[in-house]
């Protein structure tokens, strides 16, 4: 497939999504989506990719749905409702999913408004840095009458509790980038110049990590949302059980005693 709603490249390991579509601020068209599954796709096939850096193009991260083509007459004899439920099921929720899935961290570097769905994109990534002109703005019920949607609910309950959840729903407000960063919603809100780079810092970090860095830490953070403290000391101690007898911590642990920085082993190696 030939990329054209979205920019995708891999250097050092790091490959980049970049929604392309700025004089529209990134909204998030089908063919969009369409695109990013197949670039998700690949570096699940890539062993090269040790991490993933999204962003938009322009002045913006993602504005969420494409509201123009939502608004057209549906067709097909379908109610508009029927035909983007299908099209969640379908394809949108799975690029969320596609994202939780991948055996590489992500991160995502918001440059500008992420707003409706574009919110459930950025939160979809393990780390999250905005630059301080940008916001999160849930317009869903205070301007359209809907619910969020993209695993945004999921995503703004358990990172910022539900009072806020609730009150940014309700209320429509927008949520600046540094108060996003006092509330836990985000990794860091940095200086809009200096954002690009330390994305870039963030990303190599990320893909200098352990291979099964990225699917570990997400398995034993989501297992902690349900289990009492019982079960997830439990589990904890399960993982620690097969972990500690893999390579990645016989070199973490000589590297610590040689004062060094860990040498893992690149993924599918």
């Amino acid at each position: 497939m030939e990329f054209s709603s979205i920019l995708y490249s891999v250097s050092d390991g790091i490959a980049t999504i970049t929604l392309n579509n700025p004089s529209k601020l990134n909204p998030l068209s089908h063919a969009i989506q369409v695109e990013m599954r197949e670039a998700l796709a690949r570096i699940r096939s890539d062993a090269s990719v040790r991490a993933l850096m999204i962003t938009g193009a322009g002045k913006a991260f993602c504005v969420g749905a494409d509201l123009g083509a939502m608004g057209s007459s549906p067709g097909e004899g379908r109610s508009r409702g029927n035909l983007v439920a299908d099209n969640m099921h379908e394809t949108s929720n799975r690029v969320i999913t596609d994202l939780r899935d991948l055996p590489v961290p992500v991160i995502s570097v918001v440059n500008g408004p992420a707003a409706g769905a574009g919110v459930g994109i950025a939160l979809a990534a393990d780390v999250v840095i905005a630059g301080r002109s940008a916001y999160f703005y849930l317009p869903f019920m205070a301007k359209l009458g809907i619910v969020p949607d993209l695993g945004t609910t999921w995503f703004l309950s358990r990172f910022v509790g539900r009072a806020r959840a609730l009150g940014l729903t309700l209320l429509g407000d927008k949520l600046p980038a540094e108060q996003a960063a006092a509330w836990g919603l985000i990794w860091a809100c940095v200086e809009d110049a200096e954002l690009a780079d330390q994305g870039l810092v963030l990303a190599r970090r990320l893909a200098d990590l352990p291979a099964h860095a990225a699917q570990e830490t997400r398995s034993v953070y989501d297992a902690a949302q349900t289990n009492d403290l019982t079960a997830q000391l439990a589990f904890e101690a399960e993982r620690q059980r097969e972990l500690l007898d893999r390579d990645s911590f016989v070199e973490g642990a000589r590297a610590f005693m040689e004062k060094r920085a860990p040498a893992f082993t690149p993924r599918g190696r």
